[in-house]
C-alpha cells in the first residue's frame, strides 16, 4: 500500500493531517488549520515542495 495524507480533527475542532506510510505508520503531523480547505492545501503544499527539500542538520 502506498503512503496517504489523513484528514481528522483535534479536539478543538481544527483540522489537521498525517502523512502515513504503507505499513500504518505515520511519520509526519501538520500544524492545525481552521478549514478543512486550507488542511487540503497544506496537504498540496507539502506535495509540491517535499521533492526538492534538503536535508539541514546544523542543529545536532
Amino acid at each position: 500500500m502506498a503512503s496517504r495524507f489523513v484528514i481528522s480533527r483535534d479536539a478543538a475542532g481544527a483540522y489537521r493531517f498525517r502523512l502515513v506510510m504503507g505499513n500504518g505508520q505515520t511519520i509526519a503531523v501538520s500544524e492545525a488549520f481552521t478549514s478543512r480547505a486550507a488542511c487540503v492545501n497544506g496537504i498540496e503544499s507539502v506535495r509540491r515542495t517535499a521533492p526538492e527539500a534538503v536535508l539541514d542538520d546544523s542543529e545536532l
